[in-house]
Parts: C-alpha cells; sequence; structure tokens
C-alpha cells in the first residue's frame, strides 16, 4: 500500500441490497428489474475511482428489496454502526440501500448513532444495469461525502442526484424520478460538482431531535400506522391494538385531524394510557393535538412518526417524555 493510499479516510459500506443493487435483462427496464441482484464487491467494482477517494472496505448486510427491512434490522444495523465508529475502524459510514424505504432507515440511524462523523445512506432511482444507471455516480459522491471532514456534525444524510439531504427531514417525494429525495420547506444541505461536496450552511442539527440509544434495546415493539380519510372507520386501528401494537400513529388531514370514528376510538385509547400519535398526511406542515386526544407529531411524518414511538417505548418513556419527542419544549 503506497503512502497516499495510507493517509485516505477509511470508509466502511454496508450494504442491504435495493435498485443500486438491482439488475434485468434489458437495459432498458426501469420498473421491472430485480432488487439486489449485485452483492456489494459488485457495486465497489463498477467505481473503481472510490478507492482514490477512501480506503474503502465492504460488508453485505442485507440484499433485499427495502420493502423487505425489518426493525430488528435496523437495530442491528445501528448496533454495528456504533460499533465501527466507537472502535475507530472508519471514519464515515455508507449504507447502500433500496429507496422506497431508505428515508425510514436513514431516520432510524439518524436518532440512534451517537457520533459527529459523517453516515451518509445513498440508493439508485435505475438499476445498475439500466442505460444511464445513477447508482455508481451516486456511490462515488456517497463516499465522498463520509470522507469528507466538512460532512461532521450534521447528523445522518442522505445523497442522490448531486443533493445532500438531511435524513431527519428529507423524504422520498416521486416514485419514479431521479429528484424524488427533498425536503421541501428544510431544503439541502448541499450540492455536489463531480465529487466534491459543497455545503450551504455550517454544521447544525434539527432543532428538537430526540437521540436514543440502542446498546441496551434488543427489539422494538410493535407500531402501525392507520391512515385516515373520509369515512374511516376504527377497525383497523382496532386491529392494531388487537395483534399487539403497544402504540399507533395515525396518518390524518391537514394539521392532525382523523375521521370522527377514528377520533373517538383514539381517545378511549389515551385516556387508558395508549399512545396514539396523529401526523398529517399532507407531506409538509405541522401536526398538533391536545395532549388529551392524543399526540401530534409536530414536522415528522407518519413513517417517521413510528419510528421515533417504536424508540420511546423501547426506551421506557412515559406519556410526557414521549409528547416530547416529537413537541420538544
Amino acid at each position: 500500500m503506497s503512502d497516499t493510499a495510507e493517509k485516505l479516510p477509511k470508509v466502511k459500506i454496508f450494504a442491504t441490497g435495493g435498485t443500486i443493487a438491482g439488475a434485468s435483462k434489458s437495459n432498458t427496464d426501469n420498473l421491472h428489474y430485480q432488487a439486489g441482484s449485485i452483492g456489494i464487491q459488485g457495486l465497489l467494482d463498477a467505481v473503481p475511482e472510490i478507492h482514490r477517494i477512501a480506503e474503502v472496505s465492504g460488508e453485505q448486510f442485507l440484499n433485499v428489496g427495502s420493502h423487505e427491512i425489518r426493525s430488528q434490522d435496523l437495530l442491528k444495523l445501528s448496533k454495528l454502526i456504533q460499533e465501527q465508529l466507537d472502535e475507530g475502524l472508519a471514519e464515515g459510514i455508507v449504507v447502500t440501500h433500496g429507496t422506497d424505504t431508505l428515508e425510514e432507515t436513514a431516520f432510524f440511524l439518524d436518532l440512534t448513532v451517537k457520533t459527529d462523523k459523517p453516515i451518509v445512506i445513498v440508493g439508485a432511482m435505475r438499476p445498475a444495469t439500466a442505460i444511464s444507471a445513477d447508482g455508481p455516480l451516486n456511490l462515488l459522491q456517497a463516499t465522498a461525502l463520509a470522507a469528507n471532514l466538512q460532512a461532521r456534525s450534521r447528523g445522518a444524510m442522505v445523497l442522490l442526484n448531486d443533493r445532500i439531504q438531511s435524513a431527519y427531514y428529507t423524504t422520498k417525494t416521486h416514485a419514479n424520478a431521479l429528484d424524488t429525495f427533498r425536503a421541501s420547506e428544510q431544503g439541502s444541505l448541499g450540492f455536489f460538482q463531480n465529487a466534491t461536496p459543497h455545503f450551504y450552511y455550517s454544521a447544525a442539527n434539527p432543532t428538537g431531535k430526540p437521540q436514543f440509544n440502542c446498546s441496551k434495546i434488543s427489539e422494538l415493539p410493535i407500531v402501525d400506522v392507520v391512515y385516515s380519510h373520509q369515512d374511516a372507520g376504527a377497525d383497523l386501528l382496532q386491529a392494531s391494538v388487537d395483534r399487539g401494537a403497544k402504540g399507533v400513529v395515525i396518518a390524518a388531514s391537514g394539521n392532525g385531524w382523523a375521521s370522527p370514528a377514528l377520533e373517538l376510538a383514539a381517545l378511549k385509547l389515551t385516556k387508558t394510557g395508549f399512545p396514539v400519535v396523529f401526523s398529517t398526511r399532507t407531506g409538509n406542515g405541522f401536526a398538533i393535538k391536545p395532549i388529551e386526544q392524543g399526540i401530534g407529531s409536530g414536522l415528522i411524518n407518519a413513517q417517521k412518526a413510528r419510528i421515533v414511538l417504536m424508540l420511546a417505548l423501547a426506551s421506557n418513556y412515559n406519556s410526557e417524555q414521549i409528547s416530547q419527542c416529537f413537541n420538544p419544549a
């Protein structure tokens, strides 16, 4: 190994599958490919330039479509990343991931890995076999971001389509477009020119972001999301309780209002101490609720509110502490 290579920052890449590792028989197929067909070594071989940026090591953590990832996988991945960073085995972390639930994994890692070192979650909207596949450049840029000192103390980040995004706020906004990941109110943290990141702001973390210690958590409780709409009944909410859910998030209309049936059922559950969190299905804005009627999720969307509630319950938080996770004083 040359002296130059020895001085490169160490970046650990955990591969989980997804479109970035997808393949199809046709190079014009962007819809019916098989996600998670290519292993970590195949991803690295497609981007030989990556080794000029960092001393890279890879691990195949999973190789599935992201809709198949489970809460126990997130818990295990968080602990592995914390171990890598605490033991000084890496200066930065990259996680390759399918885009469908990428925001959930990124958000989970943002709340559970305690570090100032960069954690970058990266994916692709086109499979590796497609014409103009976006995965190789995304992976190169994600590695450059994880290796960059200016990327420290910004929390977990999402990198696709030349954009650097906060994992806390970013969501997938389009099923197919390359620029799908956005935080339309909060904006991007920065952008890439080739393999060089440029930041708009100095390092900062989202206001009121909760932090959870996963070291003593062995499993996460069941928390379901129930979607509200006109005439929505309460049977799905009750079904969640019956199947063992320890909390429920309602994707409600407006700033946190559900159908009358769901509101009434949630009120009854809240009075028993069962946590019901109301988010907004609009995609933006602040969900608020009188405490006696439930918990407003604030700026956090339904899928991310589910993660906060799971972690709070696993940490044995009481009702007031759970509420503060969404609405810090």
